[in-house]
């Protein structure tokens, strides 16, 4: 893959986001240096158990999910000389990527302004929880809090009139992957804008707040057009009657009838043709007015047949429908696997290892190359003395100073 080949990125930042976005970006074919404290490096390695491995080589899922095909470097750039080293890497690279508190890299000659005076065609990404402006800009967060603040989590759950009533988080860091996602499409826009506007680079600010609210969609258009909110509907869905899990025998379904045709063959594959000739159910209008008569018909059907039944005639009547697989389910699944959805990284001398595949497809230039997470501090030696030139000596030095740290295995590279 060298979509992106050229083009080098300082990775600066720490646990999802950020490193979600740099990964993104290296899968095609970026070269990403990822920049970590000696001795601790990005958070994420930490955030275990499990580990894969022993966990001093930060093999939690946490950091495997999240960095790939990067190379870890690790300078101290508290300290004037780290700071230099940094923005020696930075006067060599095209992009840099960082979520620290806003003001933080400033403190080290390491923000946009001070950085972009000796590297004109900078792109400099900044994903922070609430963006370089406004009252909040210089508070804390994570995931929830801003599910919670961006309107995600009041779409959410059951109604608060259910027994399991109330607003709900996803699992999943959904507003991380979200957000990467954000500032991957910005970065890559500003560097196709360099190379049309006389090689200006630009600063890029992405908040998680932002992102999520970004991210209601329709949702959010539906308040602002009718001054009204979706309510809440569990497993229902908001369009279409019938959209939700129905429970069957030996698990669930999830099924989605779209329209008046598709309600036909569904009637007709459950054995019940009438149901579409009941006034109550006839149209897509009626079936919403009407809901509260319908669901009750075909929980009772689904609640004797089972999961694969169900799946066989939905399916054969062109039903959108599926399983409600769990993690396992998925990467067994036929169509996961056709897809190679669950790949190996490339072969080194550790354990091995699988990682999830990007979803992207080119035609011509697939994206087929998948190397390990680094261990911290695993191509220090390496970068700094192929792109800056530093003796074996002078790493020597900066490592007993404590300005970098070398993992055993980059050292004497020649």
């Amino acid at each position: 893959m060298d979509k992106l080949h050229g083009i080098r990125i300082v990775d600066m930042s720490r646990v999802l986001a950020g490193p979600l976005a740099g990964q993104m970006l290296a899968d095609l074919g970026a070269e990403v240096i990822k920049i970590e404290q000696p001795g601790a490096g990005d958070e994420a390695r930490h955030y275990g158990p499990p580990f894969f491995g022993e966990q001093e080589e930060g093999g939690t899922a946490f950091f495997l999910a999240a960095n790939r095909n990067k190379r870890s470097v690790t300078v101290d750039f508290s300290k004037p000389e780290g700071s230099r080293i940094v923005r020696q890497l930075i006067e060599k690279s095209d992009v840099v990527i960082e979520n620290f508190r806003v003001g933080t890299l400033a403190r080290y000659g390491l923000d946009y302004a001070a950085l972009s005076a000796d590297n004109p065609g900078l792109v400099y990404c900044s994903l922070t929880g609430f963006g370089q402006s406004g009252p909040y800009a210089k508070r804390p967060g994570y995931d929830a809090i801003f599910q919670s603040m961006g309107g995600l989590m009041s779409s959410i759950g059951y109604p608060d009139d259910h027994p399991a009533g109330g607003p709900m988080r996803t699992g999943l860091s959904i507003t991380d992957v979200i957000t990467s996602l954000y500032a991957d499409v910005a970065i890559i826009a500003a560097v196709h804008a360099r190379a049309h506007n006389g090689g200006r680079g630009d600063y890029i600010d992405v908040a998680l707040l932002d992102s999520t609210v970004a991210a209601m969609s329709h949702y959010a258009m539906y308040y602002l057009i009718s001054g009204q909110m979706l309510p809440r509907r569990g497993n229902y869905g908001n369009g279409g009657v019938p959209s939700q899990v129905f429970q069957c025998r030996d698990g669930s379904v999830m099924l989605t009838v779209g329209n008046d045709a598709q309600f036909v063959r569904f009637c007709r594959a459950l054995g019940s043709p009438e149901w579409a000739d009941d006034s109550r159910f006839s149209t897509g209008v009626e079936r919403i007015r009407n809901r509260d008569e319908l669901i009750p018909i075909l929980e009772a059907h689904f609640a004797t047949r089972s999961v694969a039944q169900c799946l066989n005639a939905l399916v054969a009547a062109d039903i959108p429908a599926g399983a409600i697989n769990n993690i396992e389910q998925v990467f067994a699944d036929s169509q996961v696997v056709s897809r190679n959805l669950r790949t190996p990284v490339q072969e080194d001398a550790r354990a091995p290892l699988d990682v999830i595949a990007n979803p992207i497809r080119y035609a011509s230039d697939p994206i087929n190359t998948y190397r390990r997470p680094p261990l911290l501090g695993e191509h220090t030696d390496e970068v700094l003395s192929a792109l800056l030139g530093y003796t074996q000596e002078e790493l020597g030095r900066l490592a007993d100073s404590g300005v970098i740290s070398r993992c055993p295995s980059s050292i004497n590279i020649t």
